[in-house]
């Protein structure tokens, strides 16, 4: 099976997006097909064997939908630029004809005016006009417009008739050209959609409008006024015209925020050819090229930082403000700030593996996924177009068999019908969740969450259980020192009881500080995560650190050796019994650090028990507020980890979580919430290593923590497969981003369940209203025009709802 991503264009709403779906879907050779109307793009699954995508393309082409073959190697940031090229050149040529067609609907108004007067369709002449809004503006604007132009009522009514039919072919011609060709594409292929009651409602009122022209005879003789309806099909087509315009207008803010990320790459940069720097196109650098960075430039490729150092500003990837100290070795990711000094970077991931552009495909995938809930629009849809072409056919039999003798009931019958067509337009109900999802996925991005798709983004809301991995996840997922107990020395010479030499203070110097530089210079042979800890302990305070000659590890104890001349040795209890240490003088410090959850670590020098480490995995300083957010929103949390029972009630308890279940492997965690499911729970899973990928994929909703030990790296294993296994990646490494998803989640669900409670709702009242259920009672009749009006400010109600997202702040 093979994927493609196709870009479609011309698709208007709903039924143009189940048009072209259908005919995919359909097509030999496809497995499945999924065609998303926000993005413009149709995903496709196919046998290679039985299709191709140059077939696929033909497929849509064939609906009357434009469609391009995918360019072999573009990237996302290629992919997305393209696709805002396209949308702005969509975007030009609405402006143009909406403008012409508003210009052109204007002038049929006016024109109209004296046409009806010579009808005899003046206020209070004998007859009403079929169209009760014209009837209306007749009757305003005849005295005005007499006195202004009187040279227009000298006009002859033929003359002025012939006019209006050319000005409305024309304008059907060029500006609604693509109503016409796609609903005859859609007829040929069996199938309606919202080109189909645009070109059937403005084709009857321009067709009866050429009759009622060119044999005028056969409505007057009849007793009919042969009234004319060519104002209202050029003001319907410039309100469809204008709505499709504001609504591609509002797509394109609701990439706003893809469109940001693809800016954040440079064009050039300055690569390295022996002593010289050249500039070239970022496309043009290769793995292994080195690129100089000067300050408050971007940095324009992911790489590590060979020579120089500087301070980077990567809030695009952390959100902290604060610029990070980069020095030879670090890694510097593509698109983030350079704020100080200058350095040279050895490229490393490029092109479409760069972070920037995985998160430019991320983004990317999921505004083009589809919620479940959309999947109630879709059906509905697919039915709509045919049962609204059966109520236009009732509207008109109903309107012409029940009109009042006298009451030009062929008029009204086709005013009703249209406007029963033109209002009942599927377009709110195509947009009322892909809009939703677009800009809920873009403001998660600014969150620093990257949300998969419409079904994640979906059924984060449904949570109600949290399952919290521990390492990694709620602590920080490196040891670190934290506290550090010295012995206290009796005064004398000789014996245990006395401190060593090496302990004693200089130059100001503690024994706190001394036992740890001793220890750190023991360590620093030593590949154990413990051993880091204490080494990084003693570089955070600026100690000098020797090096330990004759260093020997015992497995599972400890190590021992010689530093600055003194025998250290460093472990736990088993290898201090082992060399005859007393750790009597510390046992109670050492006990005390394990019951808080932490690693004590005893240091001996020259044979004398000098001081405890604890070593622990800190929480982050954000999980207690975070696990207080996911509690304020009802979710129950839960610690679920391999580690020991007593470390993980001593981090729950800092934590604030009361449910701890411990000592699990990865299939232990996959059962945990498997039980939970299992008890009608919609369980959430956080992670961020290998041991969670299984969890993180058999939870309902995955998250994967994408702090700095693997977000933009390639091979590091852990983090990396953690987040393909999750729904939605918290790049900022910080608990509170799951508050934030669930919260987000919540809000898109009840923004979409509005677009759809209005989108039905305007249907419910809107079709019955233009049918002429109120007129015995009420007198109202809806005009062709204002449905029209009305059909367009539905959508434009929709997205506008919808980008009321992008205000979104969680608590």
């Amino acid at each position: 099976m093979t994927t493609v991503r196709i870009p479609v264009s011309g698709m208007t709403c709903a039924g143009c997006q189940g048009t072209v779906q259908r005919a995919l879907q359909t097509a030999p050779g496809v497995l499945d097909a999924s065609v998303n109307l926000m993005t413009s793009t149709a995903t496709v699954a196919y046998d290679p064997s039985r299709s191709a995508p140059a077939t696929l393309v033909e497929a849509i082409r064939a609906t009357g939908y434009g469609a391009e073959l995918p360019v072999p190697g573009r990237t996302a940031f290629e992919e997305q630029e393209a696709q805002d090229q396209a949308l702005a050149g969509e975007l030009r040529e609405l402006r143009w004809k909406t403008g012409a067609s508003l210009a052109a609907a204007a002038v049929a108004m006016v024109a109209s005016a004296p046409l009806m007067v010579a009808m005899g369709h003046a206020a209070g002449g004998a007859m009403a006009t079929a169209d009760p809004l014209m009837g209306w503006v007749t009757g305003a604007i005849t005295p005005p417009l007499r006195a202004v132009l009187p040279w227009l009522y000298a006009v002859p009514a033929t003359a002025l008739s012939y006019g209006l039919l050319l000005l409305t072919t024309v304008m059907m011609a060029w500006a609604g050209r693509h109503f016409y060709s796609r609903a005859w594409t859609a007829f040929r292929h069996h199938s309606a959609d919202m080109n189909t009651l645009i070109a059937v409602g403005t084709g009857a009122a321009w067709a009866y409008s050429v009759v009622a022209t060119v044999a005028p005879g056969l409505f007057t003789s009849r007793g009919v006024a042969a009234d004319v309806y060519y104002e209202a099909v050029l003001a319907i087509i410039a309100l469809i015209l204008l709505g499709n315009f504001l609504e591609a207008r509002a797509r394109r803010r609701t990439s706003e925020a893809l469109r940001r990320l693809v800016s954040l790459q440079p064009a050039t940069a300055r690569v390295v050819r022996g002593d010289a720097e050249v500039e070239v196109p970022v496309e043009q650098i290769h793995a292994g090229d080195v690129v100089a960075v000067r300050p408050g430039e971007r940095v324009p490729v992911d790489g590590d930082v060979v020579a120089g150092s500087s301070a980077v500003d990567e809030s695009m990837v952390t959100g902290e403000s604060m610029p990070v100290a980069k020095v030879a070795g670090d890694r510097v990711i593509g698109g983030t700030i350079n704020r100080t000094g200058s350095f040279r970077l050895r490229a490393t991931t490029l092109g479409a593996d760069s972070m920037l552009a995985r998160i430019v495909q991320m983004m990317r995938e999921a505004q083009g996924s589809r919620a479940p809930i959309q999947r109630l629009a879709d059906r509905i849809s697919a039915v709509f177009v045919p049962v609204v072409l059966s109520l236009s056919v009732v509207t008109f039999v109903a309107w012409y068999l029940a009109a009042p003798a006298g009451g030009a009931p062929a008029a009204r019958a086709v005013a009703a019908a249209v406007a029963v067509l033109i209002i009942a337009c599927p377009c709110a109900m195509g947009l009322a969740v892909p809009t939703a999802v677009m800009v809920a996925t873009g403001k998660g991005a600014e969150l620093g969450l990257l949300i998969k798709g419409g079904e994640a983004l979906e059924r984060a809301g449904a949570l109600n259980v949290i399952v919290l991995d521990k390492t990694g996840t709620v602590t920080e997922g490196r040891p670190t020192v934290t506290d550090i107990h010295t012995r206290t020395w009796e005064t004398g010479s000789g014996g245990g009881n006395t401190m060593p030499a090496s302990l004693l203070s200089s130059g100001g110097e503690s024994t706190e500080a001394r036992v740890l530089a001793l220890a750190a210079g023991l360590e620093r042979s030593s590949e154990h995560p413990l051993a880091e800890a204490i080494v990084n302990a003693a570089a955070a305070r600026g100690l000098a650190v020797g090096r330990a000659d004759q260093f020997q590890s015992v497995t599972g104890q400890g190590a021992f050796g010689t530093v600055s001349g003194r025998a250290v040795s460093l472990g736990n209890g088993a290898l201090m019994a082992a060399y005859a240490v007393d750790v009597g003088p510390l046992r109670d410090a050492a006990d005390a650090i394990a019951a808080a959850g932490r690693t004590p670590v005893y240091v001996a020098i020259d044979g004398a028990l000098a001081g405890v480490l604890a070593v622990a995995d800190p929480i982050r300083p954000t999980s207690r507020e975070a696990v207080a957010r996911l509690r304020g929103l009802g979710l129950e949390v839960v610690l679920l980890t391999g580690d020991h029972e007593q470390t993980a009630q001593a981090i729950a308890r800092e934590a604030g979580i009361s449910r701890v279940v411990a000592g699990v492997l990865p299939d232990g965690k996959v059962a945990e919430v498997k039980r939970l499911q299992a008890g009608g729970q919609v369980v959430g899973m956080v992670g961020d290593g290998i041991n969670d990928a299984p969890a993180l994929a058999q939870a309902d909703v995955g998250m994967a923590m994408g702090s700095g030990r693997g977000l933009g790296e390639q091979g590091t294993g852990g983090t990396d497969i953690a987040r393909e296994a999750a729904d939605v990646t918290l790049m900022r490494g910080d608990l509170r981003g799951v508050a934030q998803a669930v919260a987000l989640s919540r809000r898109t669900m009840r923004t979409m369940r509005q677009n759809l409670f209005w989108a039905f709702l305007y249907n419910v009242i809107g079709i019955p209203v233009a049918a002429g259920v109120l007129y015995p009672v009420f007198g109202i009749l809806l005009s062709p025009i204002l449905a029209s009006a009305a059909m367009a400010m539905s959508s434009v109600s929709v997205v506008s709802n919808s980008l009321r997202l992008r205000t979104f702040r969680a608590a």
